[in-house]
């Protein structure tokens, strides 16, 4: 027992040396397992550079060749505005099914579950398809009462062209998606905004746009985002509607003079560098909402407060005037 006594002093004593002198043991961390993926990593990286800067048959100089042609610049021009316009209108209907998905009434609750049911349970492609042969099943189109005279009729194969079907196709794919985003937002705001919007009075249309929505947005923005990402790659879908978008344009140079690869790195080059446009678009929109959530964490209780103190100087002056 002595023993064991007089070995604890003295690990005591050295513990308090230590301490008193501030000169702890520095042990630093071995990570064998990550230093060995790095060099696996590397060792693959380089061999990527190697084959690709010496394989001939990437025939490079076909490549820069193609890299600026007008038709690959137009079938660029195309792919961009397909998304621009598909993802705007994807978006307003993305708010309304939301809004509707959540609405109490059943009618309305039960119709945006079955639209946002069908189109993200079907694929995209199909869709398509299915919007470019509508006049299989509807070969006039008409606008009137049921059971009555149509007061407007026209033939399907005329309103809905390649363009017009690959535009339904997008919007209302993507219409689904962003009703559950904007949905999952809607549903992050704390109850107990919309419950103090509606003691001072507020419609539930100004609820939404004033209170609601603006703090949704951090929530929503993100995953918005990657869905324009997705978007402008799904595009390429509408080559099978004969549409001149950027891949539909790369596989008619291909097509004639069989150089099948470099045609598909013009393609893969233009799509990541629009992609990567929209990524920093995205992270800088991102960093903004971030600083006005720091500089400003409750807006829509602000809002609720300013409303009030503008509501009690309204009664202060009115009760004001009549004395």
């Amino acid at each position: 027992m002595g023993k064991h006594a007089d070995s604890g002093d003295e690990l005591v004593s050295t513990a308090h040396d230590v301490a008193e002198e501030g000169s702890y043991p520095i042990v630093r961390s071995r990570h064998p397992g990550q230093w060995l993926a790095a060099a696996i990593s590397l060792l693959v990286v380089v061999w990527l550079a190697h084959s690709i800067a010496t394989n001939p048959n990437y025939q490079w100089g076909v490549v820069w060749k193609y890299l600026t042609f007008d038709t690959i610049l137009s079938g660029l021009a195309w792919t961009l505005g397909l998304t621009i316009v598909s993802m705007a209108s994807g978006i307003v209907l993305g708010i309304v099914a939301a809004l509707m998905r959540q609405s109490t009434n059943p009618v309305l609750s039960g119709f945006a579950a079955s639209y946002i049911w069908i189109f993200r349970g079907t694929p995209l492609l199909v869709q398509l398809i299915f919007w470019y042969n509508l006049a299989a099943l509807y070969p006039r189109i008409e606008i009137g009462l049921p059971f009555m005279t149509p007061i407007f009729s026209i033939s399907a194969n005329i309103v809905v062209t390649p363009l017009v079907a690959a535009l339904l196709g997008l919007s209302l794919n993507e219409g689904a998606y962003m009703a559950e985003i904007v949905r999952s937002g809607l549903l992050s705001v704390d109850a107990g905004q919309r419950e103090a919007a509606q003691s001072l009075g507020l419609s539930p249309a100004r609820t939404v746009r004033r209170i609601i929505l603006p703090q949704a947005l951090r929530v929503i923005v993100p995953p918005t985002g990657n869905e324009i990402i997705g978007m402008l790659k799904a595009t390429s879908l509408v080559s099978t509607l004969a549409i001149s978008d950027l891949l539909y344009s790369v596989q008619g140079i291909y097509g004639r003079t069989f150089e099948t690869i470099p045609l598909l790195i013009v393609a893969s080059f233009w799509y990541l560098l629009a992609s990567s446009m929209l990524s920093l678009l995205q992270t800088a929109l991102e960093s903004k909402l971030r600083r006005g959530q720091s500089a400003a964490p409750n807006d829509g209780l602000s809002r609720i407060l300013a409303h009030l103190r503008r509501m009690a100087r309204f009664h202060d002056s009115r009760s004001h005037r009549e004395q």
